[in-house]
């Protein structure tokens, strides 16, 4: 991760040198929520919250974001982790930021290998099954309509489409119920990609269980959060 700060226009770089000016020491979530999103609903909260930002999980200091760790072990075992570009944490408020610009949407990468053991396991043991599928506190389908299990033949199945953002969902309900806050789903892309991206999101968003959260969905153009930090807009809290 740290290596790519070399270079500015990865999405560390981006979300870091994004981020941080306007978080001094913290970000009006009300402010925030008045910048018009590419999808979601419009009308701002009549309530705010200073934001303190998480990097990957970690603060300016370097401190880890409370049970996140726990979080991640509960829902993805033993395998790699789920890296969520940005924590947004108020008082009452847990913003989930996915952050793309030149990268699309992670998918099942068992599954583009024909190692899914849904489909390419035929050895019927559980301990082998997905526990995205399986283990009931990271299955998907706590949160998401995703159908059917998986079968073999069929066409690219929602847990593979859906495969990050369907993660990072998992880990941010989670960590919104450990830490008691209201959880809000976030995508920042940039503007002039956001076609590239938009189908995925609708077809994800469309999938959500809880209305409430699908209310509280949101997608950003990188240049529209920006512009307040140019043009002297207050999006600083505290």
């Amino acid at each position: 991760m740290l290596a790519n700060f070399h270079t500015p226009r990865s999405e560390n770089a981006l979300v870091w040198n994004l981020i941080y000016p306007l978080a001094q020491p913290s970000i009006s979530f009300k402010q925030l929520t008045q910048i018009r999103p590419l999808w979601g609903v419009v009308a701002p909260p009549d309530y705010d919250d200073a934001l303190r930002p998480f990097y990957w999980g970690f603060d300016v200091l370097g401190e880890r974001l409370p049970g996140l760790d726990e979080i991640l072990t509960v829902i993805d075992g033993e395998g790699p982790q789920t890296e969520v570009d940005l924590f947004l944490v108020g008082k009452t408020t847990l913003i989930v930021v996915e952050a793309k610009h030149l990268s699309t949407l992670g998918r099942c990468s068992r599954y583009a290998h024909g190692r899914c053991p849904e489909i390419h396991d035929d050895s019927n043991d559980l301990e082998s099954a997905c526990r995205y599928w399986s283990v009931p506190q990271a299955a998907f389908s706590t949160e998401l309509e995703f159908g059917e299990r998986p079968e073999f033949g069929g066409d690219s199945p929602p847990c593979d489409r859906h495969y990050q953002l369907a993660r990072t969902l998992l880990v941010g309900r989670a960590l919104s119920g450990k830490l008691e806050r209201e959880l809000h789903l976030w995508m920042l892309v940039p503007g002039k990609r956001w076609s590239s991206f938009e189908r995925r999101w609708q077809d994800f968003a469309e999938r959500i269980r809880d209305d409430e959260l699908w209310r509280r969905m949101r997608v950003l153009a990188w240049e529209d959060v920006d512009r307040p930090s140019t043009s002297g807009s207050a999006l600083h809290s505290g």
